[in-house]
């Protein structure tokens, strides 16, 4: 009764007092229903996640990009890779910040990946996708009023990269990208707390992959390493400048997410889970599960179904699978009958 107490007590607000009185004593977004309440919050924290992902990448970028260099010059390797750790690092920070709160996704081209893939209902997308749009604008809008100059962040083709290069440029690299996000944060395991960081050094490969670029020197190479129609349309709606070849910094992105999602159905297909097994257990969890082999083995099973186990190979000799008999010995080195509990 008391953690129960405890619990009910948690969920109170503090706005006012709990004796009785007809006062309101809840937060007023506490009486909307669970899931449109989940919905809004999710809406709420994706607009100031992406916000602030793309304030910090938008600051890094613009100052690199000062002074502007001259169009058609040589791309300047240094402030690639300041803007490229710089893009990666806030997204790095930012998804671990808001990780446990709405997944930190900030691209609409991620948000459609997990709700093709089951990681996000389709309902809550809808409310996160024009969320994003927004975030992405705000961090454009406020980037180019804090500092000076005009704002040089756009995205634009480059280096004599046609439009249907830059098209299949933006979506192998955002297929390259979502395929991470599903793997190491949609898919559970053991190392998913760890999972932002290896969204941020993808992010960080694919932006030095594509370069960068900047309104006044469209000429510097490729697509400008986009990867996020957020990232891109923010910047071209505070200029209000958009080329003509826009589109491919939506629709390069958005294939890539279902290039990823339709590679990582067929490893679902076919339980990829199954093909090396035991990459995510310690030694006590592959203790257990070859014990459970051993056990299950039957008078039947092939000779050449064997089991590394302790230092040592164990092959089935036609034994009662009950006793756990193998072709080395009775059991193997560590197992005892009775229950994961009872062996601890």
């Amino acid at each position: 009764m008391v953690s129960l107490h405890k619990r009910i007590a948690s969920e109170a607000s503090t706005l006012g007092p709990t004796n009785g009185s007809t006062r309101r004593t809840q937060l007023p977004m506490l009486a909307i229903p669970d899931r449109n309440r989940y919905n809004l919050l999710c809406m709420l924290g994706e607009f100031v996640g992406t916000f602030l992902f793309l304030f910090f990448s938008f600051a890094g970028t613009q100052i690199s990009n000062t002074p502007a260099p001259a169009s058609g010059s040589d791309p300047n390797t240094s402030n690639l890779l300041y803007a490229s750790l710089t893009f990666g690092f806030s997204l790095t920070v930012n998804v671990w910040a808001f990780f446990r709160v709405t997944g930190g996704l900030f691209n609409p081209a991620v948000t459609l990946a997990l709700c093709v893939v089951g990681g996000m209902p389709i309902a809550r997308g809808l409310y996160v996708f024009p969320a994003q749009l927004l975030g992405g604008i705000a961090a454009a809008g406020v980037v180019s009023c804090l500092f000076p100059g005009p704002l040089n962040v756009t995205t634009r083709l480059g280096g004599g990269a046609s439009i249907s290069q830059g098209l299949f440029i933006e979506m192998f690299l955002t297929a390259q990208l979502v395929f991470v996000i599903t793997m190491l944060a949609v898919v559970k395991h053991k190392s998913t707390f760890l999972a932002p960081v290896g969204i941020g050094l993808t992010f960080f490969v694919c932006e030095m992959s594509s370069s960068y670029t900047h309104l006044l020197s469209p000429g510097i190479y490729y697509t400008g390493g986009s990867l996020n129609p957020a990232r891109s349309l923010g910047p071209d709606v505070i200029n209000r400048s958009f080329p003509g070849y826009h589109w491919i910094y939506w629709v390069g992105p958005l294939l890539g997410s279902l290039l990823a999602s339709a590679f990582f159905a067929l490893l679902r297909m076919v339980r990829f889970e199954k093909i090396n097994p035991g990459q995510d257990a310690n030694e006590w969890e592959a203790s257990a599960e070859a014990a459970a082999k051993i056990q299950s083995w039957t008078s039947d099973q092939s000779p050449s179904d064997r089991i590394d186990h302790g230092g040592e190979t164990y092959s089935p000799n036609g034994a009662n699978a009950a006793q756990g008999q193998t072709g080395n010995q009775s059991r193997a080195p560590g197992i005892t009958s009775g229950t994961p509990e009872q062996q601890v």
